[in-house]
């Protein structure tokens, strides 16, 4: 029996997904473009203290925690229908983990939003850092969850389509 097979059988592909693709796996490479954009934005404001990076940082973090919301609520559907996803510990871990990045980046965008330029140190820095730190470990487990358990890939339904045509031959 082959990966695939056990992954029909466990009941662990994706609920949602467009044209066959899992949309939490889309979504999530947002949020973390967004919060290491915001910790660059941190360093070039510590090192060049101009304000634009201060508001590159304000906007990256609230749509960093946007999308991240997105992600959540995509990945949150996909634990919860799938029977197969629950049963995996790892799937649980990524959940917490993913929350807990949620609670820090929107920490760091609400702490800019009242402070302003004034966020960035030393607050707004750590919140960068360790949202950071959170994407490794969320990401080190949807990994897991994808590569070790096959939760999320696209699983053949057993239908048979037809081959594609044979295109001539030129000699």
């Amino acid at each position: 029996m082959t990966r695939l097979d056990e992954a029909s059988n466990l009941g662990v592909s994706s609920r949602i997904a467009l044209a066959g693709h899992p949309v939490h796996a889309m979504l999530v490479t947002f949020p973390i473009a967004l919060i290491v954009a915001t910790l660059g934005a941190d360093i070039f404001w510590l090192l060049l203290a101009d304000p634009f990076f201060a508001r590159v940082g304000l906007w990256t973090s609230g749509w960093g925690f946007f999308m991240g919301m997105l992600a959540a609520l995509a990945g949150t559907v996909e634990l919860l229908a799938g029977p197969g996803i629950r049963r995996h510990p790892a799937s649980w871990s990524h959940a917490v983990a993913a929350m807990s990045l949620l609670a820090v980046i929107g920490a760091n965008w609400g702490w800019r939003l009242l402070h302003g330029e004034a966020a960035i140190l030393p607050w707004g820095l750590l919140l960068s850092a360790g949202g950071l730190v959170l994407v490794g470990i969320a990401g080190w487990q949807g990994g897991r969850l994808v590569f070790e358990h096959g939760i999320g890939i696209i699983v053949d339904d057993g239908s048979k389509e037809e081959p594609p045509p044979e295109l001539p031959r030129v000699t």
